[in-house]
């Protein structure tokens, strides 16, 4: 079948999300990926500082499965969630589509190291690694849902107010996540993000 794998990842770029929304500006695939990276790298790192009381997994493992989380949209496209959650059919139909889409993305890994995506690209932890998985995939959900809000923040800045109900539904989702990295970051790196370029080189607060 050859060695697809990356050409395909290259195409990430290609997939617009919130396809049901009237956007702003948009956002692909691949912007969204990178930043989720970027959020779950930070929650793990302030997860460790700030509670070192509480179990905190890998930053690296949080990173490699943000990395490969939606991975499968390089196919299917970005399903809108009042669709794939519609009913219980369409969900496990798209589930089933969804697996199939991964079986085909790993099968354009080169074959000597297809083992070492298999756990990032189906998001399952290998024999050993239970324990780390099971503490980096909720964080990792949580900063894909953060990466949502703030895209939902940015579109109301933009005068957007389609995006409201998004914006208040995706933040009552972080709360009740009740993940005290998030609860930090929401209060104290999320203000910035609604703040001028001159601000934040001013370190104006």
């Amino acid at each position: 079948m050859g060695n697809y794998f990356y050409a395909m990842l290259h195409r990430m770029r290609y997939i617009e999300r919130w396809s049901l929304m009237r956007n702003v500006q948009q956002e692909n695939l691949q912007e969204h990926t990178l930043e989720v990276a970027y959020f779950a790298h930070a929650l793990a790192l302030i997860r460790r500082a700030y509670f070192p009381d509480l179990p905190s997994p890998q930053p690296e493992t949080c990173v490699l499965l943000a990395l490969y989380h939606d991975v499968s949209e390089i196919i299917t496209g970005d399903l809108p969630t009042p669709i794939k959650y519609f009913n219980d059919t369409i969900h496990r139909s798209f589930k089933e589509v969804e697996g199939e889409a991964l079986d085909l993305m790993r099968q354009g890994i080169p074959h000597e190291i297809q083992k070492d995506y298999e756990a990032y690209l189906y998001q399952e932890a290998p024999e050993g690694q239970e324990e780390e998985f099971q503490l980096a995939k909720p964080l990792v959900k949580a900063a894909d849902t953060l990466s949502a809000y703030l895209k939902c923040l940015d579109e109301l800045a933009l005068g957007n107010h389609e995006f409201k109900d998004a914006a208040d539904a995706t933040r009552a989702k972080l709360l009740a996540y009740d993940r005290p990295e998030l609860v930090w970051f929401l209060d104290n790196c999320l203000e910035d993000f609604g703040r001028t370029l001159d601000d934040l080189r001013a370190g104006r607060v």
